[in-house]
């Protein structure tokens, strides 16, 4: 079996009820595969220490967020990203952010340590934090201290990046370096948060042309999207040949989300986590390190996530959602969850249009046409 490893404490990452990153979507995901009767026994990580953030993160951000988190915010503390309506205080933020990063951190260690080759980190993904800045909802960036962890250890990581939203804050902490190959794909920069992720972000000094971006036009449906990933991921890491993959699993993509604009169905996902389980088995001798991300969503993220879940456990997926977990949700929500199956309607995803295709098509060439040089 696939370790997963989840705390507690990840559901106290919490900035308040009407902010749209909820800790509510790991209660449904769990109470889900309680309903389903598959056996959920992760692995509880110890939170991360100072000195695992300062391979990161500086000392005075650190700083900044222990004194926002104990309801003392710092006169620039909103220099620092935090206490915004993005990223709000909250009392514990800090410890709360060190649990989550303690948990993809232990699945790196997992990793370097040979006691498993891949990993289901059941929280974290906070891909915008950067080095003295909060953004974007994310604090520490959990992504970037487990992959140092990794360099740390001889690995070379490919980072593969399937959330919506561009992955700035990995890719900006590790743009100079050789040994971290980023891919991101996500909506272009031009219609959504951060604003980044242009093909010609290709990296700098020793770490040029290790930094790829697909920037996708707005509603993008499934045959679109993964004609782009098979355009680029394969070949990139078959150049690279990285020692280990860490993805970030992001379901904002879905059609269903409120924050972005591309429409990919839990079809395409499946997909997706099946060729990257492939590729990674391929290309990174089936090593590979998996964490959750944006989802906005609560139908469709759990959804989604449930079946990531799933398809790393070998576990079939069920036609349907159990009608009790279904109830005890909608009561609590206030409102009807959409979906009785797990999958999405198979006719949802009609053809996609041609201009957007051609336009994705055209961008992953471009991006190819000027990394390739720089490869050989």
């Amino acid at each position: 079996m696939v370790p997963v490893i989840y705390h507690p404490a990840y559901q106290d990452y919490n900035f308040g009820p009407e902010h749209p990153f909820t800790p509510a979507r790991l209660e449904m995901i769990l109470e889900l595969l309680e309903a389903l009767s598959d056996p959920f026994n992760p692995v509880t990580p110890p939170l991360a220490t100072r000195a695992d953030l300062l391979t990161v993160h500086e000392e005075d951000f650190i700083d900044q967020v222990v004194a926002a988190g104990a309801d003392q915010p710092l006169p620039r503390a909103r220099h620092f990203g935090l206490d915004t309506p993005d990223v709000p205080a909250f009392e514990g933020m800090d410890k709360a952010a060190r649990a989550l990063v303690g948990g993809t951190l232990h699945g790196a260690r997992l990793l370097t340590e040979g006691q498993a080759t891949k990993v289901l980190q059941f929280g974290g993904g906070f891909h915008h934090a950067r080095e003295r800045f909060a953004s974007g909802f994310c604090i520490y960036n959990d992504l970037s201290v487990a992959i140092r962890h990794l360099t740390a250890h001889g690995f070379r990581v490919a980072y593969l990046d399937i959330d919506v939203h561009h992955g700035d804050g990995v890719q900006w902490i590790h743009y100079a370096e050789e040994n971290v190959l980023t891919i991101s794909l996500h909506e272009s920069g031009s219609y959504l948060f951060p604003g980044t992720g242009g093909i010609h972000e290709l990296g700098r000094g020793a770490g040029h042309g290790f930094k790829l971006n697909v920037p996708l036009e707005p509603y993008t449906m499934d045959a679109g999207y993964l004609e782009v990933f098979e355009r680029v991921v394969p070949h990139a890491l078959s150049w690279y040949r990285p020692d280990v993959l860490v993805v970030q699993c992001g379901a904002d993509a879905h059609y269903q989300d409120p924050l972005a604009h591309l429409l990919l169905t839990t079809h395409a996902y499946q997909t997706l986590f099946h060729r990257i389980v492939a590729l990674a088995n391929r290309y990174a001798g089936g090593r590979a390190l998996f964490t959750l991300g944006g989802g906005y969503d609560l139908d469709a993220t759990t959804r989604i996530w449930t079946m990531l879940y799933l398809l790393l456990q070998g576990r079939p997926l069920p036609e349907r959602l159990p009608e009790a977990w279904r109830s005890r949700w909608e009561k609590r929500l206030g409102r009807p969850l959409t979906p009785t199956l797990l999958d999405d309607p198979p006719d949802f995803n009609i053809q996609g249009r041609a201009d957007i295709e051609a336009q994705n098509r055209s961008i992953s060439r471009r991006l190819l046409e000027m990394a390739a040089p720089l490869w050989y």
